[in-house]
């Protein structure tokens, strides 16, 4: 918390293991009202079980240094509505109960986020057992972030992060 920028906002990635432990730390350091999301990046790889549901989701927490003053580019990491929306628009004006959106924009992606591991074969992968997918951390470095801001990972693992905010001009 010390060294996080006045606006700034800390992302902790966690299994369902140790989240809960690790938000009660969270709330306790930065106070409960900083508590700003639960983002959940979910994704299907890895072993099956017959024995309990199979956890295909990591947790991320976010915290604000802030909670009146954060940076959140909400236009940098729109996406396309699913078409299944766009043809319910096309299709009936009262879709939306007379509210429609702007279809062309994009929307605010939800609290859960699909994006596939990095496996053997993609071509981002360095070979480091816990490696997130770029385009993971760069919705996360373009919401949270400005050009030239700093960001740091204090874990660094593979190096995405880094690699993804400089990408980003970060």
């Amino acid at each position: 918390r010390r060294v996080l920028a006045a606006d700034g906002s800390l992302f902790v990635l966690l299994d369902q293991r140790e989240v809960h432990y690790v938000k009660v730390l969270l709330d306790a350091l930065f106070g409960r009202a900083c508590f700003r999301n639960e983002l959940i990046w979910a994704y299907d790889y890895g072993a099956r079980t017959k024995k309990r549901w199979p956890p295909k989701h990591d947790n991320i927490l976010v915290y604000l240094k802030d909670r009146a003053n954060y940076v959140f580019n909400v236009d940098d990491v729109r996406e396309p509505y699913n078409p299944n929306t766009l043809a319910t628009f096309k299709a009936s004006p009262k879709a939306g109960f007379g509210k429609v959106p702007d279809l062309e924009r994009g929307k605010v992606p939800e609290d859960w986020w699909y994006f596939p591991v990095v496996a053997r074969l993609h071509n981002e992968r360095t070979g480091y057992p816990t490696q997130k997918p770029e385009a993971l951390m760069q919705r996360i470095i373009l919401a949270s972030s400005n050009k030239n801001d700093l960001v740091a990972d204090f874990f660094c693992g593979s190096g995405t992060t880094a690699l993804v905010a400089a990408k980003n001009g970060r």
